[in-house]
């Protein structure tokens, strides 16, 4: 498999370590994460990337759960607090990554996009391929200096329940979670099972290779291609709780398609029993 082309969303390992050693090294953020388990701050201290700050998607990119869902959009004044503790600024890149799977580090991405920084990346197969590389880690604590990121919001696409519900209608708004769960078979999590009527399957899953690396860009537009996602037909992508949507995002920005991510997802959409729910394998 050819590997992607460089992208603005995206980077290898050896783009990484070429940066890393240059005049301009990006800030690091490790985003791994697992979902409902503890937060994975002793994974971090045990070996990271030189330099690198551990960041907390439950209580740092997410606010506190409710009716906006279960990783409701954190307060831009908070998420601002806590990128410049990890050293973010406005004029220094940024290279996110989390342990492989790449939806934590994808979510950061996101928040980073949407809140105004024009110049952050997600490391390609995360701590899992840099490690596979012979990548330095360390266990010894980051000391950033402080940084001077002011969140803007409003940046990147963002929808809530009743835009969703329209660009289903619309244009084309993708589900991101595993078919099963699209289809309502079954659900772990939320209140009900199914979709947003009018949503389209697109597992995000299916983005990536075996070892967590994004397929080509030309791969992925033919993916999303085939899912009806055509030039100047607007995109929306929601999942669960807007971490692996962020991910679908993500993938479409490396196949050149923009997409707006509905934050809430099904964990706000499902809590309303007045919202419309549909199941089985087709959109309505």
């Amino acid at each position: 498999m050819t590997a992607n082309p460089a992208n603005s969303a995206i980077l290898s390992t050896s783009e990484l370590m070429d940066e890393m050693a240059g005049s301009r090294p990006p800030v690091l953020l490790d985003v791994r994460w697992q979902l409902g388990g503890p937060d994975l701050r002793s994974a971090y201290e045990s070996g990271h990337l030189p330099g690198a700050v551990y960041v907390d998607l439950d209580h740092e990119l997410a606010g506190p759960p409710g009716r906006g869902g279960r990783h409701p959009l954190p307060e831009p004044e908070e998420f601002g607090a806590v990128m410049r503790r990890a050293g973010v600024s406005a004029d220094v890149p940024v290279v996110v990554y989390d342990g492989g799977q790449g939806w934590a580090a994808a979510r950061a991405w996101w928040l980073l996009r949407h809140t105004g920084h024009t110049d952050v990346r997600v490391l390609d197969g995360g701590l899992a391929a840099w490690t596979a590389v012979g990548g330095a880690v360390t266990a010894d604590a980051a000391t950033p200096v402080e940084g001077d990121f002011k969140p803007t919001p409003g940046a990147a696409g963002l929808l809530d329940a009743d835009a969703a519900a329209a660009l289903a209608r619309s244009g084309i708004l993708l589900d991101a979670r595993a078919g099963e769960r699209y289809r309502g078979e079954v659900e772990p999590i939320d209140r009900v099972g199914g979709h947003i009527p009018g949503a389209v399957s697109a597992p995000t899953a299916e983005n990536v290779d075996a070892d967590g690396r994004f397929l080509p860009a030309d791969a992925l537009r033919a993916r999303f291609a085939g899912l009806g996602v055509s030039g100047g037909t607007p995109v929306g992508v929601y999942c669960g709780s807007g971490v692996s949507g962020a991910h679908q995002v993500l993938a479409l920005e490396v196949a050149g398609v923009p997409a707006a991510l509905y934050a809430g997802s099904w964990s706000e959409w499902s809590s309303d029993p007045a919202r419309p729910v549909a199941t089985g394998p087709d959109p309505q």
